[in-house]
């Protein structure tokens, strides 16, 4: 009898291998490495898209395609390059939303379809408005390198009328290939393009400040028995201050003493700029026909509502110094407070005088009230601040106010202006603790002798 044969259990048998992708053409990616490289070497967005969908079309020997560049902002898929097709956009947020091309947008994978017309998802819409008849579909995620989307390329119609053909496997590995290497070119483009408009607007804000800062004016009129100092320092390239200071003889024939002006106007930068611009046109050009404070200061603020958007206006004081008497009239629209720092040294009484109106551009039907001129005498010191002085920041979050100003004026009663200036501006940014002051500063300091 013959002993049992011990038997191990027969090997599982291997599942059967997949079907491999069909070879890629040799040629393809010849063809392929030439796109590589001048997408490489392209910074144009512009081309960079045309590339793609040309190498796209000729690659996989397809009939059109379409590149849609996906607005992160909004969710939207935007045609700017296609083969027959005019630029569009639409959306990809909701479930559905944007065909075959927001499905591939959401799920970042390639769609394939034989026959488009089967697929629910697809819109006929654009065939029917074209006249075009979309056959076969091969629908393309363009991932940058980090997993972001850039957008979603579609090749439609392989081989011909004639001699239809899907899209296979090996055009879905071209595709993917050219896809990454698009997507990355894209965002290259985009970033370039980015940094071209980051540069033109700097060079514009530059030109905007030297053209605010040549505004203002170039030197301070002295009045005989005055010593007058004046400046601005915008937070950013351009400010939302303005002043001007006119020796109103050379103006307007008939006129005398100091005419001048402090504006502010809501916010910083170009647009508080412009509207502080035209603001001290108007004041020239009351200041050339001959009209008082109040009336400029009127005419200005009814100028201001109809040209304002709302919620924007303008806090602002016209003054003229009759240097014989030191009597000052002014008009303040919301602009205070406008401070006198009477003579006798520290100690000495400081006078904070309010607005006598709304801000300009608010309310032009509410009259300023009627106020008496101020009187400055000898040695005493008017200073004509805008908030960003008073509302200087602390680190912990105190604010500068009046009071250590009006201290420098009474320990330096016989300061030049411009170093009195000069030393309430240091004052002002030791007090924010060396960091840059949030707002801008605009002062006209005026001493009597």
């Amino acid at each position: 009898m013959l002993s049992p044969i011990a038997m191990n259990p027969p090997p599982p048998i291997p599942p059967a291998p997949e079907p491999s992708a069909a070879p890629i053409d040799p040629r393809s990616w010849t063809r392929l490495l030439m796109v590589m490289e001048r997408l490489a070497a392209s910074i144009d967005l512009t081309e960079v898209l045309a590339l793609v969908i040309d190498a796209l079309r000729d690659t996989l020997g397809a009939d059109r395609a379409t590149v849609y560049e996906f607005d992160s902002a909004t969710g939207d898929l935007v045609v700017h390059q296609a083969h027959g097709v005019e630029k569009f956009r639409f959306s990809t947020k909701a479930e559905g939303a944007g065909g075959i091309a927001g499905q591939c947008a959401r799920t970042g994978k390639i769609i394939n379809l034989p026959d488009a017309y089967e697929d629910p998802r697809f819109n006929k819409d654009v065939d029917r408005k074209t006249g075009y008849r979309t056959r076969s579909m091969l629908t393309v995620p363009l991932m940058s390198f980090d997993g972001t989307l850039e957008g979603v390329a579609q090749v439609l119609n392989k081989g011909s009328e004639a001699n239809p053909a899907a899209f296979s496997a090996a055009d879905e590995a071209l595709a993917r290939a050219l896809a990454s290497q698009g997507a990355v070119a894209i965002r290259r483009a985009k970033l370039m393009l980015a940094e071209r408009r980051k540069q033109k607007l700097e060079r514009d804000l530059d030109l905007a400040r030297d053209i605010q800062q040549s505004s203002f004016p170039q030197s301070v009129p002295q009045m005989p028995g005055y010593d007058i100092a004046a400046g601005s320092i915008p937070s950013e390239e351009t400010g939302g201050d303005t002043y001007d200071l006119l020796d109103w003889s050379t103006f307007c024939e008939g006129k005398r003493g100091l005419l001048f002006v402090l504006a502010d106007a809501t916010g910083h930068g170009v647009g508080p700029a412009l509207s502080v611009a035209q603001f001290r046109g108007m004041f020239r050009m009351g200041a050339r026909l001959g009209a008082d404070v109040e009336t400029i200061s009127r005419l200005a603020d009814a100028q201001l509502e109809a040209d304002l958007p709302l919620g924007r206006f303008v806090t602002a004081c016209f003054a003229h110094l009759d240097p014989p008497t030191g009597l000052l009239t002014y008009d303040s629209a919301g602009q205070a407070p406008l401070v006198i720092v009477r003579a006798g040294g520290p100690g000495s009484r400081v006078e904070e005088i309010p607005a006598n109106g709304v801000p300009a551009g608010v309310a032009p039907e509410i009259e300023s009230e009627p106020v008496e001129p101020l009187e400055l005498r000898p040695g005493d010191t008017f200073l004509l601040l805008s908030d960003g002085y008073f509302e200087a920041p602390s680190p912990d979050g105190r604010y500068l106010g009046l009071d250590p100003i009006a201290d420098v004026v009474q320990r330096n009663p016989t300061m030049p202006a411009c170093d009195l200036l000069a030393e309430i501006n240091r004052l002002t940014e030791a007090f924010a603790g060396g960091s840059v002051v949030p707002d801008d500063r605009t002062a006209i300091v005026i001493r009597r002798l």
